[in-house]
């Protein structure tokens, strides 16, 4: 019988499971994955979910439901639903996009016998529990000691050595009352796990696990960023990452540190946020729109948009109008993100009537588009959804893209254009993009500027709007957000500052 191989998860769908409600995420993208999001949000329960969902095809571990999800007077677990959508080859026969639904009433099923099979691996916090603090014995602990030295191994100092800025030079394997342990020597000094820190001994359980893991394996970590240092968690994952692509690994972690966000390039990043009627998922988002959702609104008019380049057409435009001051600028990421955003606001019961979502323009420009994303987020069918959908849909708006067009290259071609200024600062940066005659990537076309002038960034982006603001294809180009912002800020400014 030919093995089970290839295996790659796709994407989670929860109905209900613990404190998960209608949860949709996806691992498309990197082989890692990290899970970001407030503390009582579910992050753990996504890890103990996938744990769950395989059996082992060679030598993974044998995790059941009943290894998190165990019974009890006041959590019998029933009605949970869960549904894994995923990738295997059988034999010749490539399966793709199957999915496997879980679910409980008196007892869980599939059976454990025909889940599916796959070599799952899960790191729980309890790996940082110092090896000393787990041993109840008082008295002298003999033990015996062989050092090993597989390449495999070798590989395994020489990434800790990277991670934990040390220079370790053996690993050894201890022995003592039937059980065995690990141990390392750093430059003369031979030390067992007995005398580990809690970080440097997860780190090694995590680097043990990640190369000894068999091909197309799935490995589960929680709180990665537990007890290391952020620049020893950042060496870290990109070990992660470079191990995961070359066995064809897929690692999924949970984390409370955001500045895992700089490593999006290696890392899918995504956000959970709990609200009662539904645990929203942000894909790639910086933690703004998170923030928001968790605090206030900080000033009486708010706009969420994609990216720092927009946050300047805003920032202009708020001035053009003399409200900046009266406007809170925040980032939600991915354009699929301003949906999710929309509906946690709404089911947080926010008012959202002084809140506007603002879109690149070439993605969902349609309100078909639009509805479609809104759909996805908002599931409901009864009244209330068919309010919240209605409400979000009014506040999502965009900037107006010639089809098939990126912002970037819009901009680059609009001060192209321009072909020559009065103003010695702008004649620069229309010198500077003439320059640019192809870039490999769109939003390159303005990042390029903004390096050949030499600029910080947000400096850069502000004088290259203020360009911008100066051609005819301004006023078209913002008329959506321009005039929401128009109606918002004209009965909020006093006399004087209507007549200036």
């Amino acid at each position: 019988m030919a093995a089970i191989c290839q295996q790659k998860l796709e994407f989670l769908k929860v109905r209900k499971l613990k404190n998960l409600i209608e949860l949709e995420l996806d691992f498309d993208g990197s082989p890692v994955t990290a899970i970001l999001g407030p503390n009582g949000n579910g992050k753990s329960t996504v890890l103990h979910a996938l744990a769950c969902a395989y059996q082992p095809a060679d030598k993974g571990e044998n995790l059941k439901f009943s290894n998190f999800f165990l019974p009890s007077t006041d959590a019998l677990w029933n009605d949970s639903y869960m549904e894994i959508t995923h990738t295997y080859r059988d034999g010749p026969t490539l399966h793709r996009s199957v999915k496997t639904p879980y679910e409980k009433s008196s007892r869980w099923k599939p059976i454990y016998a025909r889940q599916p099979k796959r070599d799952l691996f899960y790191i729980g916090i309890d790996k940082c529990v110092p090896m000393i603090e787990m041993e109840k014995k008082q008295a002298k602990i003999n033990y015996s000691t062989n050092e090993v030295a597989e390449d495999i191994f070798t590989i395994i100092l020489q990434k800790a050595s990277l991670i934990l800025n040390r220079r370790y030079l053996k690993y050894n394997i201890h022995s003592a009352s039937g059980k065995n342990f690990m141990g390392v020597e750093v430059e003369g000094l031979r030390y067992s796990a007995l005398s580990m820190s809690a970080g440097e001994q997860k780190v090694f359980h995590i680097l043990t696990t990640l190369y000894n893991a068999p091909s197309n394996s799935l490995i589960l970590i929680d709180e990665l960023d537990l007890l290391l240092h952020d620049k020893a968690m950042m060496a870290l994952i990109k070990v992660i990452h470079a191990r995961a692509t070359e066995k064809s690994l897929q690692v999924v972690f949970t984390t409370h540190r955001e500045t895992v966000i700089s490593l999006s390039d290696i890392v899918n990043i995504r956000h959970l946020f709990s609200t009662p009627n539904k645990t929203l998922c942000f894909n790639e988002t910086t933690p703004d729109a998170i923030n928001r959702l968790t605090g206030e609104q900080p000033k009486p008019l708010e706009i969420f948009v994609e990216d720092d380049l927009s946050s300047a057409i805003v920032t202009k435009l708020a001035s053009q109008l003399r409200g900046k001051r009266l406007v809170s600028i925040q980032r939600f990421g991915a354009a699929s993100n301003s949906f999710t955003a929309a509906a946690g606001l709404l089911f947080s019961n926010q008012d959202i009537s002084n809140t506007l979502f603002v879109l690149d323009g070439d993605v969902y420009s349609t309100r078909e588009q639009k509805s479609a994303q809104l759909n996805r987020v908002i599931t409901g069918t009864d009244h209330l959804s068919d309010t919240y959908r209605a409400r979000a849909i009014d506040v999502i708006k965009q900037y107006h893209l010639p089809d098939g067009s990126k912002p970037e290259t819009y901009l680059h071609q609009l001060i192209c254009n321009i072909g020559h200024s009065e103003n010695e600062e702008f004649q620069e940066i229309i010198q500077a993009a003439l320059d640019i005659v192809v870039a490999d990537e769109s939003h390159k076309y303005i990042n390029d500027i903004i390096d050949r002038l030499g600029l910080e960034r947000r400096v850069g982006l502000s004088k290259i709007v203020d360009l911008v603001a100066t051609t005819n294809a301004w006023d078209d180009y913002t008329a959506d957000v321009r005039n929401w912002l128009r109606e918002k800020i004209e009965p909020l400014l006093e006399p004087r500052d209507s007549a200036a």
